[in-house]
C-alpha cells in the first residue's frame, strides 16, 4: 500500500462520525489550523449555539506563528466573519487538550455561565482523541465532536504539508493507545488494520510526532 492509502485508514479511524446537535456553546480547540476557527465561527453564525468558546495558548506547532495566542487569533477570525465579540469567550493559557478542558471549565464557572451541552470543534484527525479526553476529564458534560468537512486529499496546504499531516496523525494514534494508562483519556479500541497501518508508517519514517516512549 502507498503512504497515502495507509494514512487514509488512520484518517478515517480518527473521525468519530457524530451528528451535529444544537448546544449551549461551540468549543473550538486552538491549533495551527485556522480552518478550525472558520468552521467554529460558521457553526455559530448558522445558529448551532449562542456562545463561541476559543481555547488555546501557544503550543508546539504554533510557537512563533502568530503575535497572539491561538484563542485570540481564532477569535479575531471569528469576528471578521461576523461573530459579535461579546459572544466569544477566550481562554488563552492552555497548551494541550487537558488544559483546554480544565481552564475553560474554570472560566465558565468564574463567569457563572451554565453550559450543559457543547459542540467540540477540532482538526479532522483529532476528533477521536478529543472525544476520549473529554469523556475522561469532563464527566457529565454532554457533547458532540466535529471538524471542518475537508477530505484527506484536500487537507494539506501551504501551512502543513502532506508529510506533516501523516506524521501528526501517526502521533495522535500512538497517544490514543498510550494515554489511557496515564489517566488522560478513556480507552478506545484500535482495529488491527488501523494499527498495522500505523506500524508501517512508523517504519517508513513518519515518526516526527511520536512521544519519546515509543520504540
Amino acid at each position: 500500500m502507498t503512504d497515502i492509502e495507509l494514512a487514509k485508514i488512520i484518517w478515517d479511524y480518527h473521525h468519530v462520525g457524530h451528528k451535529l446537535e444544537k448546544a449551549d456553546g461551540i468549543f473550538v480547540l486552538g491549533s495551527h489550523d485556522t480552518r478550525v476557527a472558520e468552521y467554529g465561527a460558521w457553526l455559530y453564525l448558522d445558529g448551532w449555539a449562542p456562545l463561541l468558546i476559543m481555547s488555546g495558548g501557544v503550543g508546539s506547532l504554533t510557537e512563533g506563528m502568530w503575535q497572539t495566542s491561538e484563542a485570540e487569533h481564532f477569535a479575531s477570525i471569528a469576528v471578521r466573519m461576523g461573530v459579535p465579540q461579546d459572544k466569544i469567550l477566550i481562554e488563552s493559557k492552555s497548551t494541550n487538550t487537558g488544559e483546554n478542558i480544565r481552564y475553560t471549565k474554570s472560566l465558565l464557572e468564574e463567569k457563572g455561565m451554565l453550559v450543559k451541552k457543547l459542540i467540540l470543534v477540532q482538526k479532522p484527525y483529532m476528533e477521536r482523541r478529543t472525544y476520549a479526553t473529554f469523556v475522561k476529564q469532563w464527566p457529565g458534560m454532554n457533547f458532540v465532536v466535529t471538524s471542518p468537512p475537508i477530505p484527506f486529499d484536500e487537507y494539506p496546504n501551504d501551512e502543513i504539508s502532506l508529510k506533516q499531516v501523516i506524521a501528526i496523525m501517526v502521533g495522535d494514534l500512538q497517544r490514543i493507545r498510550d494515554y489511557p494508562d496515564q489517566g488522560f483519556q478513556i480507552e478506545q479500541e484500535i482495529p488491527a488494520t488501523v494499527w498495522e497501518a500505523y506500524e508501517e508508517l512508523v517504519r517508513r519514517g513518519y515518526t516526527g510526532h511520536l512521544v519519546s516512549t515509543d520504540p
